[in-house]
């Protein structure tokens, strides 16, 4: 892997997320590569071979950062900050030690357990936050479609241990691929450690976009016999898959501590 500073970017961008002005991607890339990323269609890089970081990036951040009062910062918008980089390169690490420096705090979202890391200083912001994402209970499954990534079993253990020691977490079910994800299984596995679960569908809207040109290949190679079955439901919120695992999910927030917040 390739890592090459960039500097022509902002570092602190304008975040969407409600009650979240700012969010820092502490890569251009993602070393996960995720065939269903919805940040694919976007790569400048190859990033199975090339990932950008920002060249001296608390140096710049902090300029950044005096202009806005102390605050929660967004951090995995388009990229994991724990991403199998993070662990040498430190970008994400360096972040949040200027952040804490300066009175802020972090929301941070990843699919990896390598976030302990940094538990010393998540646990010295106010009110810092973590989610992490899971898809699949099946870890060779998970490997077709996001080979990169940790096993599952790790990141549930990253739940529960961040929940242990007191920061706050929240798990998101993404993507449900429509009669690939066991969805209630990890309901199951992920209710424990968490106060609000989010549960979102595949959501990819063009066909010759990257990732869903990934995503059929698998589809054709390893789940040829729901092929199709699997094609109609990634393109219709209205299909009968759809609406059952709504009801499904209604029905089993009524039996479950974690609140169940559904985006399919």
């Amino acid at each position: 892997m390739i890592l090459t500073p960039c500097n022509n970017r902002l570092i602190l961008e304008p975040c969407s997320l409600p009650e979240l002005n700012y969010q820092i991607d502490p890569y251009i890339g993602c070393g996960h590569y995720c065939y269903y990323c919805y940040v694919l269609p976007q790569a400048v890089t190859d990033w199975r071979q090339e990932i950008l970081f920002h060249n001296d990036s608390t140096g710049r951040l902090e300029k950044e950062i005096a202009a806005i009062p102390p605050q929660t910062i967004y951090m995995g918008w388009h990229t994991d900050p724990y991403q199998p980089c993070e662990a040498e390169c430190r970008q994400t690490r360096r972040i949040l030690e200027l952040l804490l420096e300066k009175g802020f705090s972090a929301s941070i979202l990843t699919k990896s357990d390598l976030v302990l890391r940094d538990l010393d200083l998540l646990q010295a912001m106010e009110s810092a936050s973590v989610s992490i994402s899971v898809a699949f209970t099946n870890n060779d499954v998970r490997c077709l479609f996001e080979a990169n990534t940790n096993d599952t079993e790790k990141r549930v253990s990253a739940l529960e241990r961040l929940q242990s020691e007191g920061i706050k977490t929240t798990a998101l079910l993404c993507p449900v691929i429509p009669y690939v994800s066991d969805v209630m299984p990890l309901i199951e596995m992920l209710s424990e450690y968490t106060d609000k679960l989010w549960v979102y569908g595949l959501s990819i809207t063009n066909r010759s976009d990257q990732n869903w040109l990934y995503v059929d290949q698998i589809l054709e190679t390893s789940f040829p016999g729901i092929r199709s079955r699997i094609n109609d439901a990634v393109f219709s919120r209205k299909h009968a898959y759809w609406e059952r695992l709504r009801n499904e999910l209604s029905d089993q927030q009524k039996k479950i501590k974690p609140v169940l917040s559904i985006h399919i």
